[in-house]
């Protein structure tokens, strides 16, 4: 079973379980953790943790779960009309569509808490845990992911530069990806130091995730994304501030320039990095 696979079954056999008499909520709870989605985050922290110390890979499965929970609430929450008003997400209707816009915002809520509880309870020494709750707490909250959406949103209509694009990016987008890495590092029990190299590489990982995000917003179907696609005009996008080929060579060279550092920081991450770039990051 490779790595994907490992995940998509630890991920169905720990749902979450809140029994009331409410009609649907604990099936909402679990509605787009199991939708799909590319684990990408999650492959990335379990991918590091299995190149650089295999024997601590199934303890390291409920901090990738707890990233991937914290993504998936920010996809529930991005997905409000408050927000960018989607209706599809992974191929299925978006949960505020599907039950309504309390429950979805009450589910994101949930997650966000729930994937603390996740690395409380992990199989990991304290002092791991205590660092795998900063670090996602840190990027994924009000200096992270949250303060990139809080400027994506507030700059809608208004054109930034490329830096401010950039800075935007690297925290929407970047910063849980760069976490993922650094989550993997930390748990294999690399030093604050080297974990946080693998950190700075990572955020180049988020922006070429981005730049392919907005490349297949420019230029695929809504069937052939999963989601909503020719929908971000008036968002700060690479393809909108630079246009498609532009965009295109920036990535590529972003690209480049990772493998380069796996190379030199870590030659063991290089093929886990490498493939998972081939199989979401290219044409």
């Amino acid at each position: 079973m490779n790595l994907l696979d490992e995940f998509k079954l630890f991920l169905k056999n720990n749902t979450i379980e809140c029994e009331s008499y409410h009609p649907y909520f604990q099936e909402a709870l679990n509605y787009m953790l199991l939708s799909g989605g590319k684990h990408f985050r999650a492959q990335l922290l379990l991918g590091t943790v299995k190149a650089l110390n295999p024997s601590l890979l199934e303890n390291a499965m409920r901090v990738a779960l707890a990233v991937e929970m914290v993504h998936t609430y920010s996809l529930i929450h991005d997905d409000l009309p408050v927000m960018d008003d989607a209706d599809l997400r992974r191929g299925h209707t978006t949960t505020h569509v599907k039950y309504d816009e309390a429950t979805a915002l009450l589910v994101g809520d949930a997650l966000n808490t729930q994937a603390f509880y996740e690395i409380s309870t992990s199989n990991l020494d304290d002092k791991i845990k205590t660092k795998c709750t900063q670090i996602l707490a840190y990027n994924a909250g009000a200096n992270g992911m949250v303060l990139g959406q809080a400027l994506d949103l507030y700059f809608e209509n208004k054109r930034l530069n490329l830096d401010e694009l950039k800075f935007l990016h690297l925290h929407k987008t970047g910063a849980l990806i760069a976490a993922s890495l650094q989550l993997g590092a930390v748990i294999a029990g690399f030093s604050d130091e080297d974990s946080k190299k693998l950190y700075e590489l990572g955020l180049s990982l988020g922006l070429v995730f981005q730049i392919q995000d907005d490349i297949i917003d420019a230029t695929k179907s809504c069937d052939e994304a999963g989601k909503p696609t020719h929908n971000d005009e008036a968002k700060n996008s690479f393809t909108n501030l630079l246009g498609v080929e532009k965009s295109k060579e920036i990535k590529d060279k972003l690209i480049d320039e990772i493998q380069t550092k796996a190379r030199e920081n870590e030659p063991k991450l290089t093929d886990m990095i490498e493939n998972l770039i081939n199989r979401y990051l290219k044409e």
